[in-house]
């Protein structure tokens, strides 16, 4: 494009991020179809805004992690709801129960480290870059998180990196 190009009027840029947050809620229904139960080696990192509208954690997660939170999918989750708008699921903090209630929108970043998969997006009406935040450590198979560092794509072609990255910039 050039700088001859007009705005749009158009919202491209929010149609693509919606549309790509209805795959992350594909995902979650095909597991919720399958009895809950993630097929091999899949597990999910889903990393959401704390404070969007419509997020229900509880008080001492929301202290903890103010602005981003990243939990993981994997071997002990209860109650996985899958909705339109977003999502609901019991997870387990240092032993303690806790249902979390996260809307579509308020997901900036989704990632299946099993087969290098991952989606990233701009939070509703946030045009900063994510902070950096510190994992949930939800409670993995023996009591603790079980994380995995994932690579950020260096943005060599080739590599067999399938991380969507949707940043739509904005002309001032």
């Amino acid at each position: 494009m050039t700088e001859d190009t007009p705005d749009s009027l158009i919202p491209y840029d929010e149609i693509v991020q919606e549309a790509l947050r209805a795959v992350v809620g594909r995902v979650l229904g095909e597991i919720l179809a399958g009895g809950s139960e993630l097929p091999g080696n899949h597990h999910f990192y889903i990393t959401f805004k704390t404070g969007a509208a419509g997020v229900s954690i509880p008080d001492h997660l929301r202290e903890r992690f103010p602005d981003e939170m990243t939990i993981v999918l994997q071997n002990k989750f209860w109650e996985l709801e899958v909705r339109d708008d977003g999502f609901g699921v019991g997870l387990s903090f240092n032993q303690i129960p806790a249902k979390l209630d996260i809307p579509f929108a308020a997901i900036t970043a989704f990632v299946d480290p099993a087969v290098d998969f991952g989606l990233q997006f701009q939070a509703s009406g946030d045009e900063l870059e994510p902070e950096e935040h510190e994992f949930a450590e939800n409670d993995g198979e023996n009591g603790s998180a079980s994380a995995k560092v994932i690579p950020e794509d260096d943005g060599e072609e080739g590599e067999g990196s399938n991380v969507v990255t949707v940043d739509f910039g904005r002309k001032k």
